[in-house]
């Protein structure tokens, strides 16, 4: 393997799937930071912001975790 093109060469593949992981996960990641920071909930900011769960904790946050006081 040639150590300046190495893996991207050999798996071209892999590097889109990681910038659609990345995408994905900044998404998801932006709407849970707007409403944890809306609804003034540090702990829970930090925690998102903190940890990279592919957007699945960010998911869960919005759905059932953050439900709006009425």
């Amino acid at each position: 393997m040639d150590t300046d093109q190495g893996l991207l060469v050999e798996e071209p593949l892999l590097f889109v799937l990681i910038g659609l992981l990345v995408f994905w996960s900044s998404i998801w990641k932006g709407f849970a930071l707007y409403r944890a920071g809306s609804l003034k909930s540090v702990p829970w900011f930090i925690v998102l912001f903190i940890l990279n769960t592919a957007g699945i904790l960010e998911i869960l946050y919005l759905f059932i975790f953050s439900k709006k006081k009425r």
